[in-house]
């Protein structure tokens, strides 16, 4: 199994809470920086999706914290996809210390919504290997 997509990210000191440690709501969006570099770096941008009608939603969202980051702390953040035979797929993430130490796992329940019926579409892996140029990025 190939491993998984992943981006750098370094804690900023203004992301970090009253007792020093990245505060709980930048781990939501160092997973969804990852997400959106994973689509970016598979040929799929916003205007793609808008163009097509289509927009990815969260609908569920597990996050479990083990290690504290703190400011300059140097991160991977990893994203895979897996999917499903439904309307939704799953996103599993992980936030890793350089040194290997996990500091976070994510688990995200998400799908594509068609933003004129505002429901889900029925396979949402069709859409992505249609407008990906590289689809093996979403396991596909």
């Amino acid at each position: 199994m190939a491993e998984p997509f992943s981006v750098r990210v370094t804690v900023r000191g203004y992301e970090t809470d009253i007792q020093g440690h990245l505060n709980h709501s930048v781990y939501l969006q160092y997973a969804e920086h990852a997400r959106w570099s994973l689509l970016q770096r598979a040929g799929i941008h916003q205007a793609a999706l808008l163009t097509k009608g289509v927009g990815p939603v969260a609908l569920e969202t597990t996050i479990r914290y083990k290690r504290e980051l703190l400011a300059g702390d140097e991160t991977e953040v990893t994203c895979a996809f897996e999917w499903g035979e439904g309307k939704t797929f799953r996103i599993e993430q992980t936030i890793r210390k350089t040194d290997g130490t996990v500091a976070a796992e994510i688990t995200g329940l998400g799908g594509l919504m068609d933003l004129r019926e505002r429901r889900l579409v029925a396979d949402p892996r069709e859409y992505f290997r249609a407008l990906s140029t590289d689809p093996q990025l979403f396991g596909l």
